[in-house]
């Protein structure tokens, strides 16, 4: 995996490399809007994570997630504030979405 400095360096590289759509979470999804295309848990998988802490406020912190589904033959990047299982998100999402040590 890269190591990167911003936020914005992880998404440029990760579009770079064909993780080109922006995906949105939903209650039991993520959504993709240029696709009108919703995928469950078991649809996509996650293939890397980064994580930006704030340099001055630790509420600051951001997740890229990058995102593939063969089933749908789409690869893109989900950002969120850190804490995202704090929003009203399925037992199932939130689970895939967490951050493996």
């Amino acid at each position: 995996m890269n190591t990167y400095d911003t936020t914005s360096a992880a998404i440029n590289d990760l579009n770079s490399r064909g993780y080109d759509h922006n995906f949105n979470l939903q209650n039991e999804a993520i959504y993709c809007h240029s696709k009108d295309l919703n995928l469950l848990p078991d649809e996509f998988q996650i293939d890397e994570v980064y994580r930006f802490e704030g340099d001055t406020n630790p509420d600051d912190e951001v997740i890229v997630y990058a995102i593939s589904s063969t089933k749908a033959a789409i690869k893109g990047v989900l950002v969120n504030a850190y804490g995202v299982y704090a929003e009203p998100l399925s037992a199932e999402l939130v689970e895939k979405l967490k951050i493996k040590r």
